[in-house]
């Protein structure tokens, strides 16, 4: 009987240690699966991570290739009709001539002196036009606010000549088809 109740201990004993060896290895496994699970945690919120920063980084080189397109617009407009200024204040003088030359012609021999002053006129409407300034045509021009200021209304007896310029009192320029100055225009009713 002391032999059974050896074998028995035995028995006893080893099946103790296989539970022990199966708790072991489960709560082993439980430590697993949770350092598993974290594992996975921490990659997600990795993954949701860059995702926001990949999102972040993709609008501010969006945004800042829109600032740079519209600073290059911007610097272009401001070369294009940086004159502008000038080019506004020397409209007069430029009226001047015109009525210069248009009151000369009145003038019984000054022909040579006119000759000079339209020389001097068309050089320096030349160097204007060569800049952008242009002048808006008025001459049986339909009346558009665009480009005219109506400062009279005439009755005109001829029905195709209605919402037409009669006359011009005032010229008006455009700089690089921009309007600088509106023609100031009689226009028929």
């Amino acid at each position: 009987m002391s032999e059974d109740k050896e074998i028995r201990n035995e028995a006893a004993s080893e099946a103790a240690e296989n539970i022990n060896e199966a708790v072991e290895n489960t709560a082993e496994q439980e430590t697993e699966m949770t350092t598993e699970e974290k594992l996975q945690k921490e990659l997600d919120e990795a993954n949701e991570k860059v995702a926001t920063l990949e999102d972040k980084y993709l609008r501010q080189v969006a945004e800042f290739d829109n600032y740079r397109k519209r600073t290059l617009k911007e610097k272009a407009e401001i070369i294009k009709n940086g004159g502008e200024r000038v080019i506004e204040s020397i409209l007069p003088v430029l009226d001047d001539f015109e009525r210069a030359i248009a009151n000369m012609s009145k003038i019984e021999g000054a022909a040579e002196f006119t000759t000079g002053v339209e020389l001097i006129y068309n050089k320096f409407a030349g160097i204007l036009k060569q800049n952008g300034l242009q002048k808006i045509e008025t001459e049986g021009a339909d009346f558009n606010t665009d480009f005219h200021e109506a400062i009279a209304i005439v009755p005109t007896p001829d029905e195709s000549m209605k919402g037409k310029v009669l006359d011009c009192v005032q010229a008006g320029y455009t700089l690089n088809d921009k309007v600088i100055r509106h023609a100031k225009v009689a226009v028929g009713e």
